[in-house]
């Protein structure tokens, strides 16, 4: 029997840690409710993988813990910053694995199956999966309102159905040979390809009291803590900086990245949907 519940998520502007702590919660509850007799309280734990100082250390899990892992969606896979940390970090040994990817209504692409992947490489049994749409980072109008409460919902029953095919047990079996898409190439207004891969957000300087707000949320440690108007390290584009700044002062003025934004805008407003995957009975 599962004694212990860890949701670990990997959130920069906190659409997939929603989702996750209550997929991660709900599953948790419903397990407890299903066992009448289980006098032990399972327990419920967080790792926050958005902090590169938390991405350092190593997890291990046994056929006692269930793990909700979650990631989002960029490009159509996983964070390829990411990636290699969910591999290094997170072991298990024949631990149950609920894998969650949040994306901003395009489309999830590979990033399930690159998940499951990791995952199942490293001693994970993946029982249950799903893609749920959030808010794109990049545009308010681009998966507006999402996670909405309808889609929490949709979230609360998979994990009654999920905490059911914990105990019957079964799980999604990934081939080891399966084919990962590749990276999705934005696309600007005109359809030709969006090329704002060295972008960095710019900074208003007359707008920034180096609070240092922005340094701190910077999953990959790229802001200078010193001199908050410089990012001196990589950019994944993730918006973490520019939601939290308390005074607005960051945003990004490449053009071909404000134009794969009016192309997401134009083609992605209407709502996707989310997809809930359990083995077969």
């Amino acid at each position: 029997m599962i004694k212990k519940t860890t949701i670990c998520y990997f959130s920069p502007t906190g659409g997939t840690e929603k989702v996750a702590k209550r997929l991660g919660n709900e599953i948790t509850k419903s397990l407890q409710e299903a066992d009448k007799y289980l006098n032990e309280k399972i327990t419920v734990s967080e790792i926050d993988f958005t902090k590169p100082q938390t991405r350092k250390e190593r997890f291990e899990f046994d056929d006692k813990d269930l793990v909700v892992v979650a990631s989002p969606v960029y490009a159509g896979r996983v964070p390829n910053k990411i990636a290699p940390d969910f591999k290094a970090s997170i072991k298990g040994k024949k631990t149950k694995c609920v894998i969650l990817c949040c994306y901003g209504n395009r489309s999830y692409g590979g990033a399930l199956t690159e998940l499951g992947l990791i995952m199942q490489e490293n001693g994970f049994e993946i029982i249950a999966a799903a893609a749920v749409v959030a808010q794109h980072p990049f545009s308010d109008l681009v998966g507006a309102g999402r996670p909405s409460d309808s889609d929490f919902r949709d979230v609360s029953g998979f994990a009654e159905a999920v905490s059911r095919k914990v105990i019957k047990g079964g799980n999604i079996n990934l081939p080891s040979d399966t084919e990962i898409p590749p990276y999705y190439t934005p696309l600007k207004e005109d359809n030709t390809p969006a090329k704002f891969l060295k972008a960095k957000p710019v900074t208003e300087e007359d707008l920034c009291d180096n609070c240092r707000t922005c340094a701190k949320a910077c999953p990959v440690g790229s802001i200078d803590i010193k001199d908050c108007t410089k990012t001196t390290g990589i950019c994944i584009k993730c918006q973490a900086c520019i939601k939290v700044c308390p005074n607005g002062a960051k945003a990004f003025a490449d053009e071909d990245f404000l134009s794969h934004v009016r192309m997401l805008e134009m083609n992605y407003t209407k709502p996707n949907k989310n997809s809930f995957i359990l083995p077969n009975d």
